[in-house]
């Protein structure tokens, strides 16, 4: 069984969705274009945040980039902690924790965030590491954050001993770019089929399912 496990955070660990679709419509906001309703702009959580001003509103880098700034102007005071833990998160950390699992953080979201979302959530006592993106979005690529973990970890590409477990295709491409296989799990926001069709070596649908998976 896995003895290292990289855990995404937004979607996998957390619900984040009222505080990023309500930031991005801010963001949106700066530039005009008026979204009503922020459960549309579910595919921002998840993958970083300036390729995806791109690619779902046409923005240009340059825009993409303010907007970034705007979105962080609420994420960061307001948005941050309007999130909620998934039903099962504490209690599968812990009987991780009870099995000395190491057990980490790699998010595409700023580390700075993520270190303060666990905090207030009373989670980060339960993981040896925390990776996320650098705020200068240098670092935010899934294939980055994980291979600054495997860094951190004193790991290599191709470990089988560490599974990547998150609820998008990003993390298991970025996964699979590292040669370490991987964990889908369906309590995000990824439309059914995604993660199969991403190659997760394995799928399941459940906080729960994954727990007694890798529980054993």
């Amino acid at each position: 069984m896995y003895q290292y496990l990289l855990f995404d955070l937004d979607g996998t660990l957390t619900d984040p969705k009222e505080g990023i679709t309500k930031s991005v419509q801010h963001a949106l906001r700066h530039f005009g274009i008026e979204v009503e309703d922020p459960d549309t702009l579910t595919p921002y959580i998840g993958p970083p945040l300036i390729p995806s001003f791109m690619e779902f509103h046409g923005l240009s880098r340059e825009q993409a980039e303010e907007a970034l700034m705007v979105y962080r102007e609420r994420f960061s005071t307001v948005g941050l902690f309007e999130n909620e833990v998934l039903e099962g998160v504490p209690e599968m950390l812990r009987s991780l924790k009870e099995k000395r699992r190491f057990v980490a953080v790699a998010s595409s979201k700023p580390e700075e965030y993520v270190r303060r979302i666990l905090d207030h959530f009373d989670l980060l006592q339960f993981f040896d590491e925390v990776v996320g993106a650098s705020m200068d979005e240098k670092r935010s690529a899934k294939k980055d954050i994980i291979e600054e973990a495997l860094l951190r970890m004193g790991k290599a590409s191709g470990d089988k001993s560490i599974l990547m477990i998150g609820d998008r295709k990003h993390d298991v491409e970025g996964a699979r770019l590292c040669n370490l296989d991987s964990l889908g799990v369906y309590t995000g926001f990824a439309p059914e089929g995604e993660l199969e069709e991403a190659g997760a070596t394995y799928v399941f649908h459940t906080i729960g399912e994954m727990a007694a998976f890798l529980l054993q």
